[in-house]
């Protein structure tokens, strides 16, 4: 596919598309790391912007994945991570498809990745779902792909038909997708920019030093850069102080307002145990949401503050849903594309992303350490069950 033809065809329809549905993800194979592990990344955008993480006890595998908290079943699954490692998510394709027909229903994503974690332990048996539902799932997307072989590949997948994009035989090890599929026809498709964007960066780190879930926590996922103006809202003169209103035009970067949460999912070397499988999520905007690591063993007893009790959205998410609303204040029209940078960042550095964030350096830094030990001597659920304690009350202390 050539992507210079792409980014000239649709540049008006870029700047025009609607705020959901425009994911950015990255799946990396393990000769891409800094240690060997896969991983794959997510950043989900979407109208439903209450999330929650759900524990499943599937058919043949149990699950932990992020849901809409309105779906009380989880019934759609949109990232998440099976107990045998087998992890999954999806961004949209809008250029599969366009000229075919199925009697099916549209946008069966969330379920179809949902029958995936229940049911597949590797890429090979995803690829015998892929096979088997031909012509009877309602999808249009990239599936990203990792197992605990040492398997990480995109699906580019239509109703009838797929191609897979093994990372491992890539020139450097990872791929990236946004909202176009390389395998589909040149005249639709979206997300250029953001693809363009994310491509720059990840090929700047990784011929530097290779790829770690540092660096995608930190700079992918919280990328405030834009390819095609040449702006780093980072690098910009900051506001005086959260009352000197600065209005930024938040369009076609990474992070969006229609940012829902972002899940980087961390796999194990081959021979490893499949429970240290992580998964770093952020259920939330993600320059609000500290970073909060889980792992589908004991995932029946996930931290209260990030599942929903009592069919409500979960703690962290309305608190940040809520602190979010003070960021894009203008509800008319399209002002929420509109971003009061003052309330986010400013001079005095009281601004909520400059006293938020850096709290999550401790939760990082305990979840490595446990990590470590694990690796060593096996996960210890005594451990991982303090550790869910000491999270659920250090996230009500910051919020």
């Amino acid at each position: 596919m050539n992507i210079k033809k792409i980014i000239l065809g649709l540049f008006i329809l870029l700047v025009n598309f609607h705020f959901g549905n425009a994911c950015t993800s990255a799946v990396i194979s393990g000769k891409a790391t800094i240690d060997g592990r896969p991983i794959l990344w997510k950043h989900r955008d979407t109208g439903s912007l209450e999330n929650k993480l759900i524990f499943i006890e599937g058919k043949k595998y149990d699950l932990v994945g992020v849901a809409n908290s309105a779906d009380t079943t989880g019934k759609n699954i949109w990232m998440g991570s099976n107990e045998t490692g087998f992890s999954i998510m999806n961004t949209a394709s809008y250029n599969v498809n366009t000229d075919t027909t199925c009697e099916v229903e549209d946008d069966q994503e969330g379920t179809f990745m949902r029958e995936a974690l229940e049911t597949c332990s590797d890429l090979s048996d995803f690829e015998k779902l892929l096979q088997t539902t031909s012509g009877k799932r309602g999808v249009a997307a990239n599936f990203g792909v990792i197992d605990a072989n040492g398997g990480a590949a995109y699906y580019e997948t239509g109703y009838y038909s797929y191609k897979k994009y093994d990372a491992n035989l890539s020139k450097d090890g990872y791929l990236i997708r946004t909202n176009f599929s390389v395998s589909g026809d040149d005249e639709n498709g979206l997300g250029i920019i953001r693809y363009k964007t994310t491509t720059e960066l990840f090929k700047n780190e990784y011929s530097q030093n290779k790829l770690s879930v540092n660096f995608i926590l930190k700079r992918a996922t919280r990328n405030l850069e834009h390819s095609l103006t040449g702006k780093n809202i980072f690098e910009m003169e900051l506001p005086e102080n959260n009352f000197d209103t600065t209005y930024v035009y938040l369009s076609d970067y990474v992070v969006r307002s229609s940012t829902a949460s972002v899940m980087i999912i961390q796999g194990v070397k081959k021979n490893e145990d499949p429970e240290l499988t992580t998964m770093w999520t952020i259920l939330g905007w993600p320059l609000l949401t500290v970073v909060t690591p889980v792992w589908v063993t004991d995932g029946d007893d996930l931290p209260k503050n990030l599942i929903s009790v009592n069919n409500k959205n979960p703690f962290i998410n309305q608190s940040v849903l809520d602190l979010k609303n003070n960021c894009f204040p203008i509800k008319l029209g399209n002002g929420y594309r509109y971003l009061n940078l003052s309330v986010l960042m400013n001079e005095e550095k009281n601004g909520y992303m400059q006293t938020i964030i850096p709290k999550e350096k401790k939760i990082i830094e305990k979840a490595n350490n446990m990590l470590k030990k694990w690796r060593e001597k096996g996960i210890n659920k005594k451990e991982l069950k303090n550790f869910y304690k000491w999270l659920n009350k250090y996230i009500s202390e910051i919020y």
